[in-house]
């Protein structure tokens, strides 16, 4: 990325990005977030088809989502706490690579322990398996596939949360 004051490059982890909780005025950038992800085309197309992640959700959930300079949604996350778990994690097509899901996860684990979280179970989409390995996470097991909406077998990871 090329920064529009210098013209120089920066690299991702000086990228101004602000992690802060969404609202329910959120709601429609998420959920298009959401539909239009690339890793969710082909196969794996019939599980957001239609999803929608409401005001309701995000009042009821611990929802943050990564905003750029310019307030543009670079991902988001939804941790559930009881029981603990990353219900949802996205990231735009156009920030994958630059540290933003890592940044997520570093936040979501901070809120998880100040709520008392020893660890926190993530279901993965088959091929974000490698990215929560690569953040700390083991896998524990294998969700079995549940059609129609899940045509796959998906596996269980779990993230620690140290003290």
């Amino acid at each position: 990325m090329t920064s529009h004051m210098t013209g120089t490059a920066v690299r991702p982890e000086q990228q101004p990005v602000r992690i802060r909780r969404a609202t329910a005025r959120d709601a429609k950038r998420l959920t298009s977030l959401v539909r239009n992800s690339r890793a969710y085309e082909g196969p794996y197309a019939p599980m957001v088809a239609g999803y929608r992640v409401g005001p309701d959700y995000i009042d009821a959930h611990e929802v943050h989502l990564a905003a750029g300079e310019d307030d543009r949604v670079l991902g988001f996350y939804a941790l559930v706490l009881s029981p603990p778990e990353l219900d949802l994690m996205f990231v735009a097509d156009s920030a994958q690579g630059l540290g933003v899901g890592r940044r997520l996860i570093a936040h979501m684990t901070e809120r998880a322990r100040a709520a008392g979280v020893g660890a926190v179970r993530v279901v993965s989409h088959p091929p974000a398996e490698g990215f929560y390995r690569s953040v700390g996470a083991r896998r524990v097991g294998t969700v079995n596939a549940n059609p129609p909406a899940v045509m796959w077998d998906r596996p269980e990871l779990v993230i620690p949360v140290t003290p």
